[in-house]
């Protein structure tokens, strides 16, 4: 008899993690790209939102509530890392810049152009930003989530969506990208 076949099947919250992953593993995943704009920080945050949330001990989860237990850590995580390093951001010294690479079709290309502009925001505002159109959340329900005023949420969306629409369309105008798009 093998070291597998001698362990007893899991029960309670582990057998909820095991089906978590299993079944909404790649969502949570790609929630958590999203959020952060990065596939290895996608999955550092979902491992990161797994240990904080079944980390003690618990019962009683099914597998919706402690999908969105983890969504919710995910986000929190996120946010907190936002936090401890934006001031580490204002003196950065260093800033390392991707390749970039000729998309193949336009499609590609302003989908790149949405990552990259995601990346540049703040992490409240981006936060805001895949609340509002990824979760498809309403305002009170993204202040509820995020702990914030109605007000602040508006604000984050508005500054975020303006500065997303600023930088895309200068980028559709710029003559080193070529003819802007439609022409």
């Amino acid at each position: 008899m093998s070291a597998i076949e001698s362990q007893p099947p899991p029960s309670g919250w582990e057998h909820v993690v095991e089906r978590l992953v299993a079944e909404r593993g790649e969502a949570l995943t790609r929630y958590a790209f999203y959020v952060s704009g990065s596939h290895e920080d996608a999955a550092d945050l979902v491992q990161d939102a797994l240990v904080k949330t079944f980390g003690r001990l618990r019962n009683g989860f099914s597998v919706q509530s402690a999908e969105a237990y983890v969504r919710r850590a995910i986000l929190n995580t996120w946010v907190d890392r936002g936090r401890r390093s934006s001031r580490w951001r204002s003196i950065a010294h260093l800033n390392a810049v991707p390749e970039e690479t000729d998309a193949a079709t336009a499609d590609t290309e302003s989908r790149l152009d949405l990552h990259e502009e995601l990346r540049k925001l703040t992490p409240r505002e981006r936060a805001c930003l895949v609340l509002r159109y990824y979760e498809d959340l309403k305002v009170d329900d993204i202040a509820a989530t995020l702990e914030l005023s109605s007000g602040a949420v508006k604000r984050y969306l508005s500054d975020g969506l303006s500065k997303m629409a600023v930088s895309l369309s200068d980028n559709r105008t710029d003559p080193t990208r070529g003819a802007p798009r439609g022409i």
